[in-house]
């Protein structure tokens, strides 16, 4: 028996962070499409992820990537975020676009390199603590495109050396999340290509060490939702970074490509009572809205992931032990797809009601008139984003 009471609770205090780097211009290697009113500061993308959390009432924090938001007071930065009702989350340090990085950053042969990729890894430290931060999220696009081009297992021991590093300085109340990649920019070796490479880093380091699980990293048919199972059973999975895939990285909008992967991977954090924000699994968004509207699409975002988190809540978990015990495959199945097929929306539009938001979150935000007045007012300067 459902107790709609409880799944009601449970989505009223959801929390789903969004990524500054989704307010900012973004592309393809090959052409960046600019679009008029994006952010131009760090401070504009804390006020238009402010409307996210507006207008869902469960995004109430955003990551930061340095260099991309750097600022001269962190502190100053942290209490713009409140100011506009949002708060700092995950600090991102960016070691992927200096020239220096082209064989690596803290894996590269040359120990000048790797002190430098280094010190900024401290330095985001140091951001974290500044900011309130209680995660420094870690991506390398360390790699090799041929064999022999580098040692391999020296590359292991020198990512081994900058994390344990960058872990001594981490203090009290802040995790250290590590991302893996199976390829790209790399395409021989990615020095941390899946959750077991990421997994035993983090076993060496401590228990401020988890995985970060970026549900795009993964090739074609991974059951990611089992290693969630597995990383969670070892009390080591730190977070998420949620878009969607049809191909590789594509970082199109979560639950866009399959949704029901995206229900099923949330099946297994229901079923192991880790939905709470308080839990230690991190829940963030990250993606880039190349073509399409960035506030918008990422109040669709979070509206997607509230979507499948409803129906995992469904879920009869009595019943589907009982189906499980009796070897009733079939009926076990048919549990999962019964939530799955529920249409939760009239639920969600329940629960905003009664949050004191209005039920349909895209279509307050498009009345609200936010976007039409930061094209108006943003206007000079540079957009955020990058390149092409």
């Amino acid at each position: 028996m459902i107790d709609l009471a409880s799944v009601k609770a449970a989505l009223r205090s959801q929390w789903i962070e969004t990524p500054s780097w989704a307010y900012g211009n973004s592309g393809t290697r090959f052409k960046v499409f600019a679009q008029p009113g994006v952010a131009r500061t760090p401070y504009e993308k804390l006020e238009d992820a402010a409307q996210v959390h507006k207008f869902t009432g469960v995004a109430p924090s955003v990551a930061l990537h340095i260099p991309w938001d750097r600022v001269d007071d962190y502190e100053h930065l942290a209490k713009h975020a409140v100011h506009l009702g949002v708060q700092i989350g995950a600090i991102n340090p960016n070691t992927f676009q200096e020239p220096e990085y082209r064989l690596g950053s803290v894996c590269n042969p040359d120990p000048a390199v790797r002190r430098k990729a280094t010190d900024h890894l401290l330095e985001c430290v140091e951001i974290a603590h500044a900011t309130g931060s209680s995660i420094l999220s870690l991506w390398f696009a360390d790699g090799t495109n041929y064999p022999g081009q580098d040692d391999i297992g020296a590359r292991q021991d020198r990512l081994a050396e900058a994390l344990r590093e960058t872990y001594a300085a981490l203090g009290d109340g802040v995790r250290m999340l590590i991302e893996y990649k199976f390829f790209e920019p790399a395409f021989y070796s990615m020095d941390l290509p899946d959750w077991g490479t990421s997994l035993t880093h983090c076993l060496a380091l401590g228990e401020q060490a988890q995985v970060l699980v970026d549900t795009g990293h993964h090739a074609p048919g991974t059951n990611i939702e089992f290693l969630v199972a597995v990383l969670l059973r070892a009390g080591r999975l730190g977070g998420f970074h949620f878009n969607s895939r049809f191909y590789a990285d594509d970082d199109l909008m979560v639950g866009a490509a399959d949704p029901y992967q995206l229900f099923r991977i949330m099946h297994e954090i229901v079923a192991a009572d880790v939905l709470r924000p308080d839990s230690g699994v991190a829940f963030m968004l990250d993606q880039c809205h190349n073509i399409e509207p960035k506030v918008q699409a990422e109040i669709r975002s979070v509206m997607n992931v509230q979507e499948a988190t409803a129906k995992a809540l469904l879920v009869d978990q009595a019943a589907l032990g009982a189906a499980q015990a009796a070897g009733d495959v079939l009926g076990a199945n048919a549990v999962l797809v019964d939530a799955f097929s529920t249409d939760v929306r009239p639920l969600l539009a329940e629960v905003r009601a009664e949050m004191g938001l209005d039920p349909d979150p895209i279509g307050a935000y498009q009345r609200s008139g936010y976007y039409a007045n930061a094209v108006a007012t943003r206007v000079g300067g540079q957009a955020a984003g990058w390149g092409a």
